[in-house]
């Protein structure tokens, strides 16, 4: 356990020294190259498969060739050598791309010693730092920390430079269906939009209304909780088994519990009482292979 945690906070550490390499700085070209900096041809670099970034804006990429035309790759790609010889992306995809829309022949690189997990790992924070981001790939790339490498909400938080309640409550959107992150992805919705949708009991066919009628977010709030008022279901699960309304602790637990475990979670706490009932909902097979290994601890 301790080798594990050593292996983590060491890998943070490293983290921080590539995030220092990749950072934007249009004075590198002028202070020549990089230490461990080499050229590499083009063809020879190939990119991360499991790379968590799938989409790569055209109007981007057109922006960054044609400054690539100009000035050339100022920035180094991270790279790691692969056993025959060729290079794998850790950092700098849209760099790569972007060379070969400007029909560069070499680029610089600075390769790393990472093992495949490290990489997955420094991909997704990569990304995560992108400003160009959006909702739902961000909320992604923490699920991924998450699951696959059993980083905390708070250590994400202090990592990353984001506040907790800024994690949690992107988490809550992957809770939403699927035709809803869609629209979110496209830019039909906004990220305020989404969480709003979060507690309604049909939150596509609001969010069909929302775009359908340009709403604000305000609106979008107004619009749920109206949705709540008249549909008895959602009256129903809002109340404990005493039929009092949940308060607004149990609901943000709820909340942070649903984040964490990437399923709904519904909190029946008895008033008076230090008892009650808690119910995880899986969608999948899958999710309730997950649930069963954090509870057994493997």
């Amino acid at each position: 356990m301790a080798d594990r945690k050593d292996r983590k906070r060491g890998l943070g550490r490293g983290l921080s020294a590539l995030m220092a390499d990749v950072t934007e700085n249009e004075q590198a070209a002028a202070r020549g190259p990089a230490a461990g900096e080499q050229m590499v041809p083009i063809e020879q670099i190939t990119p991360n498969p499991e790379q968590p970034r799938k989409r790569f804006a055209k109007g981007d990429l057109d922006d960054l060739a044609a400054s690539i035309k100009e000035k050339g790759v100022i920035q180094p790609l991270i790279v790691r050598k692969r056993v025959d010889g060729s290079f794998e992306i850790v950092a700098g995809e849209r760099r790569w791309r972007a060379a070969q829309q400007a029909q560069v022949h070499q680029v610089p690189v600075i390769v790393r010693d990472f093992t495949d997990v490290e990489v997955l790992e420094v991909a997704i924070i990569e990304n995560i730092q992108r400003a160009d981001l959006n909702a739902v790939e961000e909320a992604a790339g923490y699920r991924q920390l998450m699951d696959r490498f059993g980083h905390t909400q708070e250590k994400m938080a202090e990592a990353l430079g984001k506040s907790r309640s800024h994690i949690a409550n992107l988490l809550r959107l992957l809770n939403l269906p699927e035709p809803v992150l869609e629209m979110l992805r496209n830019g039909d919705l906004s990220a305020g939009h989404a969480r709003a949708l979060i507690p309604a009991d049909d939150p596509l066919a609001l969010a069909k209304q929302i775009v359908k009628g340009g709403l604000s977010v305000r609106a979008a709030e107004a619009l749920v909780k109206s949705e709540g008022k008249d549909s008895a279901t959602s009256s129903s699960s809002g109340k404990s088994s005493g039929g009092s309304e949940k308060d607004a602790d149990t609901k943000a637990l709820e909340g942070d519990l649903s984040a964490s475990l990437g399923m709904k979670v519904s909190l029946d706490h008895k008033p008076g009482q230090e008892s009650g009932t808690m119910t995880v909902s899986y969608k999948s097979l899958d999710q309730l292979d997950a649930l069963c290994r954090m509870l057994s601890g493997s």
